[in-house]
Protein backbone atom coordinates (compact mmCIF):
# COMPACT_ATOMS: atom_id res chain seq x y z
CA UNK A 1 0.00 0.00 0.00
CA UNK A 2 2.92 2.41 0.83
CA UNK A 3 4.45 1.96 -2.69
CA UNK A 4 1.22 2.45 -4.39
CA UNK A 5 0.33 5.29 -2.27
CA UNK A 6 3.49 6.95 -3.06
CA UNK A 7 3.51 6.58 -7.10
CA UNK A 8 0.39 8.04 -6.67
CA UNK A 9 0.29 10.95 -4.65
CA UNK A 10 4.31 11.87 -6.00
CA UNK A 11 3.13 11.66 -9.29
CA UNK A 12 0.06 14.28 -9.22
CA UNK A 13 2.57 17.02 -7.16
CA UNK A 14 5.16 16.25 -9.92
CA UNK A 15 2.82 16.84 -12.84
CA UNK A 16 2.11 20.14 -10.84
CA UNK A 17 5.93 20.89 -10.42
CA UNK A 18 6.63 19.66 -13.75
CA UNK A 19 4.16 21.64 -15.82
CA UNK A 20 4.91 25.19 -14.07
CA UNK A 21 8.46 24.89 -14.80
CA UNK A 22 8.94 22.09 -18.10
CA UNK A 23 9.36 25.80 -20.14
CA UNK A 24 11.66 27.77 -22.00
CA UNK A 25 10.46 30.43 -23.67
CA UNK A 26 1.49 28.61 -25.32
CA UNK A 27 3.10 28.46 -28.15
CA UNK A 28 5.97 26.46 -29.17
CA UNK A 29 7.39 22.80 -28.49
CA UNK A 30 5.82 21.53 -24.85
CA UNK A 31 4.89 24.74 -22.67
CA UNK A 32 6.99 26.92 -24.13
CA UNK A 33 5.33 30.65 -25.71
CA UNK A 34 6.65 32.74 -27.91
CA UNK A 35 4.30 35.50 -28.31
CA UNK A 36 6.06 38.48 -26.90
CA UNK A 37 4.90 40.05 -30.09
CA UNK A 38 2.71 40.26 -32.60
CA UNK A 39 4.47 41.52 -35.59
CA UNK A 40 7.09 38.40 -35.32
CA UNK A 41 4.15 36.23 -35.16
CA UNK A 42 3.19 37.01 -38.88
CA UNK A 43 6.26 36.05 -39.82
CA UNK A 44 6.14 32.78 -37.54
CA UNK A 45 8.86 34.54 -35.80
CA UNK A 46 11.22 34.53 -38.77
CA UNK A 47 14.38 37.20 -37.73
CA UNK A 48 12.90 37.18 -33.90
CA UNK A 49 16.44 38.42 -32.94
CA UNK A 50 17.13 40.89 -35.85
CA UNK A 51 13.77 42.94 -36.19
CA UNK A 52 14.97 46.70 -35.44
CA UNK A 53 11.61 48.06 -35.38
CA UNK A 54 10.19 45.85 -32.90
CA UNK A 55 10.75 46.43 -29.49
CA UNK A 56 9.90 42.46 -28.43
CA UNK A 57 14.40 42.33 -29.10
CA UNK A 58 14.34 43.25 -25.41
CA UNK A 59 13.94 39.43 -24.52
CA UNK A 60 14.41 37.98 -28.31
CA UNK A 61 18.07 39.77 -28.68
CA UNK A 62 18.76 42.36 -26.85
CA UNK A 63 21.69 43.60 -28.83
CA UNK A 64 19.42 44.45 -31.58
CA UNK A 65 18.08 47.56 -28.98
CA UNK A 66 21.06 49.80 -30.41
CA UNK A 67 19.25 49.94 -33.92
CA UNK A 68 16.80 51.88 -31.83
CA UNK A 69 16.40 55.51 -32.13
CA UNK A 70 14.72 57.65 -28.89
CA UNK A 71 12.46 56.01 -26.71
CA UNK A 72 9.58 53.13 -27.98
CA UNK A 73 6.84 51.49 -26.14
CA UNK A 74 5.23 48.79 -27.60
CA UNK A 75 2.32 46.68 -26.14
CA UNK A 76 0.90 42.97 -28.01
CA UNK A 77 -1.66 40.57 -26.53
CA UNK A 78 -2.11 37.65 -28.48
CA UNK A 79 -5.20 35.32 -27.85
CA UNK A 80 -4.75 31.70 -28.14
CA UNK A 81 -7.33 29.72 -29.29
CA UNK A 82 -6.98 25.92 -28.17
CA UNK A 83 -8.75 22.57 -28.91
CA UNK A 84 -7.69 19.28 -28.12
CA UNK A 85 -10.72 16.56 -27.53
CA UNK A 86 -9.76 12.89 -27.02
CA UNK A 87 -10.81 10.07 -28.62
CA UNK A 88 -10.25 6.71 -26.94
CA UNK A 89 -10.52 4.19 -23.36
CA UNK A 90 -8.84 2.99 -21.07
CA UNK A 91 -8.70 -0.17 -18.47
CA UNK A 92 -8.66 -0.55 -14.25
CA UNK A 93 -6.63 -2.56 -12.41
CA UNK A 94 -8.62 -5.91 -13.12
CA UNK A 95 -9.05 -5.93 -16.64
CA UNK A 96 -12.61 -3.76 -16.93
CA UNK A 97 -12.95 -0.49 -18.98
CA UNK A 98 -12.66 2.37 -17.35
CA UNK A 99 -16.24 4.43 -17.13
CA UNK A 100 -16.65 7.84 -18.29
CA UNK A 101 -16.80 10.18 -21.24
CA UNK A 102 -14.03 11.47 -23.57
CA UNK A 103 -13.55 14.92 -21.65
CA UNK A 104 -14.97 17.43 -24.29
CA UNK A 105 -13.02 20.27 -25.49
CA UNK A 106 -10.07 20.24 -22.84
CA UNK A 107 -8.94 23.51 -24.47
CA UNK A 108 -9.41 27.10 -23.83
CA UNK A 109 -9.00 30.58 -24.97
CA UNK A 110 -6.19 32.22 -23.43
CA UNK A 111 -4.68 35.25 -24.10
CA UNK A 112 -1.04 36.40 -23.41
CA UNK A 113 0.19 40.21 -23.11
CA UNK A 114 3.31 41.38 -23.33
CA UNK A 115 4.63 45.09 -22.83
CA UNK A 116 8.06 46.27 -24.12
CA UNK A 117 10.09 49.37 -23.71
CA UNK A 118 13.37 50.48 -25.05
CA UNK A 119 15.35 54.14 -24.79
CA UNK A 120 18.53 54.70 -26.34
CA UNK A 121 20.94 57.25 -25.52
CA UNK A 122 22.27 58.80 -28.89
CA UNK A 123 25.43 60.18 -27.33
CA UNK A 124 26.80 57.00 -25.87
CA UNK A 125 25.64 54.25 -28.47
CA UNK A 126 23.65 52.81 -25.13
CA UNK A 127 20.22 51.54 -25.44
CA UNK A 128 18.57 50.05 -21.83
CA UNK A 129 15.04 48.10 -21.96
CA UNK A 130 12.06 45.92 -20.85
CA UNK A 131 9.97 44.08 -21.21
CA UNK A 132 7.07 42.17 -18.73
CA UNK A 133 6.04 39.18 -20.79
CA UNK A 134 3.85 35.67 -19.85
CA UNK A 135 6.52 33.13 -21.99
CA UNK A 136 5.24 30.02 -20.03
CA UNK A 137 1.50 29.17 -19.77
CA UNK A 138 -1.13 26.30 -20.00
CA UNK A 139 -4.99 25.69 -19.40
CA UNK A 140 -6.33 22.50 -20.03
CA UNK A 141 -9.91 21.04 -17.94
CA UNK A 142 -11.57 18.03 -18.49
CA UNK A 143 -15.00 17.43 -17.48
CA UNK A 144 -15.85 16.09 -14.83
CA UNK A 145 -15.50 12.33 -14.62
CA UNK A 146 -14.08 11.48 -17.64
CA UNK A 147 -12.10 8.64 -18.99
CA UNK A 148 -8.88 9.55 -18.50
CA UNK A 149 -9.41 11.14 -15.24
CA UNK A 150 -6.84 8.92 -13.17
CA UNK A 151 -4.39 10.92 -15.08
CA UNK A 152 -5.42 14.52 -15.09
CA UNK A 153 -8.78 16.91 -14.93
CA UNK A 154 -7.15 20.78 -14.63
CA UNK A 155 -3.98 22.14 -15.30
CA UNK A 156 -3.88 25.52 -14.60
CA UNK A 157 -0.33 27.03 -15.27
CA UNK A 158 0.67 31.02 -15.11
CA UNK A 159 3.91 32.59 -15.48
CA UNK A 160 5.56 36.36 -15.77
CA UNK A 161 8.93 37.09 -16.87
CA UNK A 162 10.23 40.71 -16.18
CA UNK A 163 13.13 41.41 -18.49
CA UNK A 164 15.90 43.98 -17.90
CA UNK A 165 18.27 44.90 -20.90
CA UNK A 166 20.93 47.07 -22.08
CA UNK A 167 22.97 47.14 -25.56
CA UNK A 168 25.94 49.03 -26.65
CA UNK A 169 26.99 49.44 -30.71
CA UNK A 170 30.54 48.31 -30.59
CA UNK A 171 31.08 49.53 -34.32
CA UNK A 172 28.14 51.97 -34.97
CA UNK A 173 25.56 50.33 -37.76
CA UNK A 174 27.71 47.46 -38.07
CA UNK A 175 28.36 45.64 -34.98
CA UNK A 176 26.51 45.45 -31.33
CA UNK A 177 26.30 43.14 -28.39
CA UNK A 178 23.57 43.37 -25.40
CA UNK A 179 22.78 41.30 -22.47
CA UNK A 180 19.92 41.33 -19.72
CA UNK A 181 18.62 39.85 -16.45
CA UNK A 182 14.98 37.46 -16.60
CA UNK A 183 13.01 37.42 -13.15
CA UNK A 184 10.65 34.85 -13.41
CA UNK A 185 7.91 33.48 -11.77
CA UNK A 186 5.16 30.75 -11.72
CA UNK A 187 2.18 29.55 -10.46
CA UNK A 188 0.30 26.18 -11.06
CA UNK A 189 -2.54 24.45 -10.02
CA UNK A 190 -3.52 21.02 -11.22
CA UNK A 191 -5.22 18.44 -9.98
CA UNK A 192 -6.57 14.84 -10.60
CA UNK A 193 -8.93 12.04 -9.72
CA UNK A 194 -7.36 9.19 -7.40
CA UNK A 195 -9.12 5.46 -7.32
CA UNK A 196 -8.87 5.18 -3.56
CA UNK A 197 -11.35 2.04 -4.60
CA UNK A 198 -7.98 0.42 -6.57
CA UNK A 199 -5.38 1.25 -3.87
CA UNK A 200 -7.58 -0.75 -1.07
CA UNK A 201 -7.91 -3.41 -3.72
CA UNK A 202 -4.32 -3.73 -4.25
CA UNK A 203 -3.88 -4.23 -0.47
CA UNK A 204 -5.98 -7.05 -0.10
CA UNK A 205 -4.88 -10.97 -0.58
CA UNK A 206 -5.94 -12.22 -3.79
CA UNK A 207 -7.91 -14.97 -1.72
CA UNK A 208 -10.11 -11.91 -0.22
CA UNK A 209 -10.28 -9.57 -3.20
CA UNK A 210 -13.43 -11.08 -4.69
CA UNK A 211 -15.23 -10.53 -0.86
CA UNK A 212 -13.90 -6.85 -1.02
CA UNK A 213 -16.83 -4.18 -0.38
CA UNK A 214 -17.70 -1.85 -3.50
CA UNK A 215 -15.47 1.01 -2.43
CA UNK A 216 -12.41 -1.25 -2.30
CA UNK A 217 -12.90 -2.58 -5.67
CA UNK A 218 -11.38 -0.39 -8.76
CA UNK A 219 -13.38 2.50 -9.52
CA UNK A 220 -15.52 2.17 -6.63
CA UNK A 221 -14.14 5.11 -4.40
CA UNK A 222 -12.54 8.01 -6.43
CA UNK A 223 -11.41 10.52 -4.50
CA UNK A 224 -8.80 13.97 -5.70
CA UNK A 225 -6.28 15.50 -5.66
CA UNK A 226 -5.18 19.28 -6.61
CA UNK A 227 -1.84 20.41 -6.21
CA UNK A 228 -0.65 23.98 -5.93
CA UNK A 229 2.92 25.41 -6.38
CA UNK A 230 4.96 28.84 -7.06
CA UNK A 231 8.74 29.67 -7.50
CA UNK A 232 10.69 32.83 -8.43
CA UNK A 233 13.86 32.39 -10.28
CA UNK A 234 16.74 34.51 -12.13
CA UNK A 235 18.41 34.02 -15.93
CA UNK A 236 20.18 35.93 -17.41
CA UNK A 237 19.81 36.63 -21.51
CA UNK A 238 22.87 37.51 -24.07
CA UNK A 239 23.12 38.44 -27.83
CA UNK A 240 25.11 39.75 -30.44
CA UNK A 241 24.05 41.63 -33.76
CA UNK A 242 26.19 41.84 -36.82
CA UNK A 243 25.56 43.86 -40.07
CA UNK A 244 28.35 43.03 -42.40
CA UNK A 245 26.60 45.28 -45.20
CA UNK A 246 23.63 47.58 -44.93
CA UNK A 247 21.34 44.47 -46.07
CA UNK A 248 22.68 41.52 -44.52
CA UNK A 249 22.11 41.31 -40.74
CA UNK A 250 22.88 38.31 -37.91
CA UNK A 251 21.58 38.12 -34.58
CA UNK A 252 23.10 35.32 -32.43
CA UNK A 253 21.13 35.13 -28.47
CA UNK A 254 21.21 33.01 -25.85
CA UNK A 255 18.89 32.75 -22.70
CA UNK A 256 20.25 30.83 -19.77
CA UNK A 257 18.57 27.62 -17.73
CA UNK A 258 16.62 29.41 -14.77
CA UNK A 259 16.82 27.44 -11.86
CA UNK A 260 13.64 26.85 -9.27
CA UNK A 261 12.91 25.45 -5.75
CA UNK A 262 9.68 24.75 -5.75
CA UNK A 263 7.14 25.42 -2.80
CA UNK A 264 3.72 23.41 -3.65
CA UNK A 265 0.93 21.81 -1.21
CA UNK A 266 -1.15 18.46 -2.06
CA UNK A 267 -4.78 19.02 -1.32
CA UNK A 268 -6.95 15.55 -1.08
CA UNK A 269 -10.88 14.83 -0.90
CA UNK A 270 -10.77 10.84 0.59
CA UNK A 271 -13.67 8.92 0.54
CA UNK A 272 -15.05 8.68 3.75
CA UNK A 273 -15.08 4.85 3.73
CA UNK A 274 -11.62 4.51 2.65
CA UNK A 275 -10.67 7.41 4.94
CA UNK A 276 -12.00 5.15 8.21
CA UNK A 277 -10.10 2.23 6.33
CA UNK A 278 -7.10 3.72 6.21
CA UNK A 279 -7.36 5.63 9.78
CA UNK A 280 -8.02 2.01 11.45
CA UNK A 281 -4.37 0.63 10.22
CA UNK A 282 -1.41 2.04 11.63
CA UNK A 283 0.33 1.38 8.66
CA UNK A 284 -1.86 3.26 6.60
CA UNK A 285 -3.31 6.14 8.90
CA UNK A 286 -0.77 8.49 8.00
CA UNK A 287 -1.74 8.55 4.13
CA UNK A 288 -3.29 10.86 2.21
CA UNK A 289 -2.94 14.06 4.76
CA UNK A 290 -2.73 17.47 3.33
CA UNK A 291 0.77 19.19 3.62
CA UNK A 292 3.70 20.21 1.65
CA UNK A 293 6.13 19.12 -0.84
CA UNK A 294 9.20 21.00 -2.70
CA UNK A 295 11.88 19.83 -5.47
CA UNK A 296 15.10 21.73 -7.34
CA UNK A 297 14.03 22.29 -10.96
CA UNK A 298 15.93 23.88 -13.93
CA UNK A 299 14.20 25.08 -16.80
CA UNK A 300 15.93 24.73 -20.54
CA UNK A 301 18.16 27.22 -22.04
CA UNK A 302 17.37 28.69 -25.53
CA UNK A 303 19.93 29.46 -28.53
CA UNK A 304 18.17 31.32 -31.26
CA UNK A 305 20.03 32.17 -34.88
CA UNK A 306 18.24 35.41 -36.65
CA UNK A 307 19.14 36.54 -40.22
CA UNK A 308 17.38 39.17 -42.30
CA UNK A 309 18.25 40.07 -45.90
CA UNK A 310 16.68 43.16 -47.46
CA UNK A 311 16.75 42.61 -51.13
CA UNK A 312 15.05 45.49 -51.93
CA UNK A 313 14.03 48.52 -50.26
CA UNK A 314 10.09 46.95 -50.23
CA UNK A 315 11.06 43.78 -49.50
CA UNK A 316 12.91 41.60 -47.07
CA UNK A 317 13.47 37.73 -45.81
CA UNK A 318 14.16 36.86 -42.65
CA UNK A 319 14.77 33.23 -40.74
CA UNK A 320 15.06 31.79 -37.67
CA UNK A 321 16.49 28.72 -35.99
CA UNK A 322 16.28 27.75 -32.34
CA UNK A 323 17.51 25.07 -30.14
CA UNK A 324 16.07 24.28 -26.69
CA UNK A 325 17.63 22.48 -24.16
CA UNK A 326 14.76 20.57 -22.86
CA UNK A 327 17.03 17.38 -21.59
CA UNK A 328 17.76 19.69 -18.60
CA UNK A 329 14.21 17.92 -17.62
CA UNK A 330 15.42 14.50 -17.61
CA UNK A 331 13.77 14.08 -14.25
CA UNK A 332 12.70 15.38 -10.70
CA UNK A 333 13.63 14.65 -7.21
CA UNK A 334 10.07 15.21 -5.19
CA UNK A 335 10.90 15.58 -1.58
CA UNK A 336 7.33 15.76 1.35
CA UNK A 337 7.28 17.60 4.15
CA UNK A 338 5.68 14.82 5.92
CA UNK A 339 7.65 10.59 6.40
CA UNK A 340 7.00 9.24 2.71
CA UNK A 341 10.40 9.19 1.45
CA UNK A 342 11.66 10.70 -2.05
CA UNK A 343 10.27 10.49 -5.37
CA UNK A 344 11.65 10.08 -8.42
CA UNK A 345 9.82 11.33 -11.87
CA UNK A 346 11.40 10.17 -15.47
CA UNK A 347 11.23 12.85 -18.17
CA UNK A 348 13.27 11.86 -20.77
CA UNK A 349 13.10 14.73 -22.86
CA UNK A 350 14.81 15.41 -25.57
CA UNK A 351 15.85 19.00 -27.18
CA UNK A 352 13.77 20.27 -29.79
CA UNK A 353 14.20 22.73 -32.70
CA UNK A 354 12.48 25.26 -34.43
CA UNK A 355 12.88 26.44 -37.89
CA UNK A 356 10.83 29.32 -39.80
CA UNK A 357 11.30 31.51 -42.88
CA UNK A 358 9.11 34.64 -43.36
CA UNK A 359 8.68 37.88 -45.90
CA UNK A 360 7.67 41.32 -44.93
CA UNK A 361 6.47 43.54 -48.33
CA UNK A 362 6.36 47.43 -47.82
CA UNK A 363 3.23 48.16 -49.49
CA UNK A 364 3.39 52.21 -49.13
CA UNK A 365 4.39 54.08 -46.61
CA UNK A 366 0.75 53.37 -44.42
CA UNK A 367 1.09 49.34 -45.11
CA UNK A 368 3.38 46.59 -44.59
CA UNK A 369 2.34 43.10 -45.07
CA UNK A 370 4.33 39.55 -44.11
CA UNK A 371 4.08 36.31 -44.20
CA UNK A 372 5.72 33.05 -42.79
CA UNK A 373 5.90 29.51 -41.97
CA UNK A 374 7.71 27.45 -39.45
CA UNK A 375 8.35 23.91 -38.31
CA UNK A 376 8.53 23.14 -34.07
CA UNK A 377 9.45 19.93 -32.71
CA UNK A 378 8.10 18.55 -29.37
CA UNK A 379 10.31 16.94 -26.58
CA UNK A 380 7.86 14.68 -25.89
CA UNK A 381 7.39 10.72 -27.14
CA UNK A 382 4.47 8.45 -27.13
CA UNK A 383 5.89 6.57 -23.84
CA UNK A 384 6.42 10.42 -21.94
CA UNK A 385 3.31 12.41 -23.32
CA UNK A 386 0.34 12.68 -20.81
CA UNK A 387 -3.30 14.10 -21.21
CA UNK A 388 -2.01 17.35 -19.56
CA UNK A 389 0.45 17.72 -22.75
CA UNK A 390 -0.98 16.30 -25.73
CA UNK A 391 1.84 18.22 -27.53
CA UNK A 392 3.27 16.68 -30.80
CA UNK A 393 5.18 18.37 -33.53
CA UNK A 394 3.62 21.23 -35.43
CA UNK A 395 3.61 23.60 -38.54
CA UNK A 396 3.33 27.13 -38.11
CA UNK A 397 0.98 29.07 -40.78
CA UNK A 398 1.54 33.22 -40.48
CA UNK A 399 0.07 36.30 -41.95
CA UNK A 400 0.44 39.52 -40.70
CA UNK A 401 0.29 43.51 -41.03
CA UNK A 402 1.00 47.05 -39.69
CA UNK A 403 -0.65 49.91 -40.34
CA UNK A 404 1.26 53.20 -39.61
CA UNK A 405 -1.45 55.18 -38.28
CA UNK A 406 0.56 58.37 -37.61
CA UNK A 407 4.06 59.32 -37.60
CA UNK A 408 4.50 58.13 -34.50
CA UNK A 409 2.05 55.21 -33.99
CA UNK A 410 1.99 51.55 -35.47
CA UNK A 411 -0.67 49.09 -35.00
CA UNK A 412 -0.22 45.80 -35.79
CA UNK A 413 -2.42 42.59 -36.40
CA UNK A 414 -1.48 38.73 -37.16
CA UNK A 415 -2.88 35.39 -37.38
CA UNK A 416 -1.42 31.74 -37.39
CA UNK A 417 -2.38 28.70 -37.76
CA UNK A 418 -0.74 25.12 -36.04
CA UNK A 419 -1.15 22.17 -37.56
CA UNK A 420 -0.64 19.89 -35.08
CA UNK A 421 0.04 15.93 -35.53
CA UNK A 422 -2.72 14.37 -34.09
CA UNK A 423 -0.84 13.31 -30.46
CA UNK A 424 -1.27 9.60 -29.28
CA UNK A 425 -1.42 8.53 -25.63
CA UNK A 426 -0.47 5.33 -24.24
CA UNK A 427 -0.09 5.04 -20.32
CA UNK A 428 -0.04 2.62 -17.73
CA UNK A 429 0.19 4.26 -14.15
CA UNK A 430 -1.45 2.98 -10.65
CA UNK A 431 -2.90 -0.49 -12.19
CA UNK A 432 -5.03 2.24 -15.22
CA UNK A 433 -4.18 2.40 -18.99
CA UNK A 434 -4.97 4.91 -21.23
CA UNK A 435 -5.31 5.16 -24.91
CA UNK A 436 -6.09 6.59 -27.85
CA UNK A 437 -5.38 9.93 -29.92
CA UNK A 438 -6.25 13.83 -29.29
CA UNK A 439 -8.05 16.07 -32.42
CA UNK A 440 -5.56 19.01 -31.52
CA UNK A 441 -6.75 22.35 -33.15
CA UNK A 442 -4.14 25.63 -32.43
CA UNK A 443 -5.16 29.27 -33.65
CA UNK A 444 -3.65 32.82 -32.64
CA UNK A 445 -4.72 36.17 -33.20
CA UNK A 446 -2.47 38.73 -32.43
CA UNK A 447 -3.17 43.08 -32.33
CA UNK A 448 -0.31 45.29 -31.29
CA UNK A 449 0.46 48.76 -30.97
CA UNK A 450 3.88 51.01 -30.82
CA UNK A 451 4.01 54.57 -30.54
CA UNK A 452 7.91 56.08 -30.99
CA UNK A 453 8.68 59.32 -28.92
Amino acid sequence: MQHVHRFTRLSALALGITGALAIGQVHASAFQIKENSVKAQGRSYAGSGVAKDDASVVSNNPATMAQFKGTTFQADVTVIDLGFEFTGGGYDAIGRPITGGDGGDAGDVIPVPAMSFIHKFESTGIAVGAQVSAPFGLKTEYEAGWVGRYYADKSDLKTVDLTLSAALDIIPDRLSVGAGLVYERADVTLSKAVDFGALLFGQLPPAQRPFAPSFARPQGADGHAEVEGDDTGLGWIVGVNLRPTDKLAIGLSYRSEIDHEIDGNVTWTVPAPVRATLDSRPQTSPLFRNGGAGADLTTPSVTTVSVSYQFTDKFQLLADYSETGWKSLQQINIDFDNPDPNSIEQFRWDDTRFYSIGGEYKFNDAWTFRAGWAFDETPTTFATRTPRLPDEDRTWYSVGASWQATQNLEVSFAYTYLDVSNPQIGLTEGGHTLFGEYDATINLYGVSAKYNF
